[in-house]
């Protein structure tokens, strides 16, 4: 099966192509939606969190507080390694682990930090959505309800357009109309499966 890792920038777009990959039945691993259940309350990484970065980390009702985590990690390297060197074990051995149990032809694996994290080794195509800066700020900032100043310092935890860029094996532009967005998703889907054969 080929694993295909798909990443791209903060606000590129990444949710909107995997929902069209799963329209059309092709598996999507999210490390995101894994980090999510990684930290309900009572888990073991969750716990982990607590007491590498205080119990301040929770919210009222006993959650992850993650605008406050996203503060404290994307303006201080050293603490985004700590969350990090928690988290991405844990969510790479379960992806690895879902993956496996697929038979299809191939899946997608979307980790935002595929290259920052140098985990391309795990994948067999990577696959970047673009979308320039300008136009990625203000999706990021409408979705998230971040400021300028939290947008720019996620921005600088990620690795430059450029080098996404020039290690992609496939690009998605998302500069243009949904639509052609969508027919981007599916003239890919006909390369995998091609590759795949």
């Amino acid at each position: 099966m080929l694993l295909i890792g798909m990443t791209g920038g903060i606000g590129a777009g990444k949710t909107t192509v995997a929902g069209y990959f799963r329209e059309i039945g092709v598996p999507v691993i999210d490390a995101d939606e894994l980090a999510h259940q990684l930290v309900i309350p009572g888990a073991e990484p969750l716990n982990d969190i607590i007491r590498t970065f205080g119990p301040d980390i929770l919210n009222q009702q006993g959650d992850l507080d993650r605008a406050r985590l996203r503060e404290i990690v994307f303006s201080d390297p050293q603490k985004r390694h700590l969350l990090e060197n928690i988290l991405h074990p844990k969510i790479l051995d379960e992806m690895n682990k879902q993956a496996a149990r697929l038979s299809t032809p191939y899946c997608i694996l979307s980790i935002p930090l595929l290259i920052e994290t140098d985990n391309t080794s795990l994948v067999d195509r990577i696959l970047v959505i673009d979308l320039p800066e300008e136009m990625q700020r203000r999706h990021a900032m409408e979705r998230d309800n971040l400021s300028a100043r939290a947008f720019e310092a996620i921005v600088l935890a990620q690795t430059s357009r450029e080098t996404r860029l020039a290690v992609a094996d496939d690009i998605i532009t998302n500069d243009n109309s949904l639509a052609t967005l969508h027919q981007q998703v599916m003239d890919l889907h006909q390369k995998y499966l091609a590759l795949t054969a």
